[in-house]
């Protein structure tokens, strides 16, 4: 499932608004581990365009399941 999701979000990453949706279902979708490492290959992939909203979304998902 780590994987599909970077397949998708590599498809959408040309939007923002379409990267922060599929992102917010990825993180979800996976397991805390899983959603970690997605976080840490967004982040390496796609700082210099949504670092911001990487680092919020992964909070906001994660904030509501504790």
């Amino acid at each position: 499932m780590l994987e599909f999701c970077k397949t998708v979000l590599k498809r959408v990453s040309f939007d923002r608004r379409l990267f922060a949706r599929e992102l917010k279902k990825s993180f979800s979708w996976l397991s805390y581990e899983d959603a970690l490492a997605l976080k840490t290959w967004a982040l390496a992939t796609y700082s210099h365009r949504y670092a911001q909203l990487i680092v919020a979304t992964f909070a906001a998902v994660h904030s509501m399941e504790a």
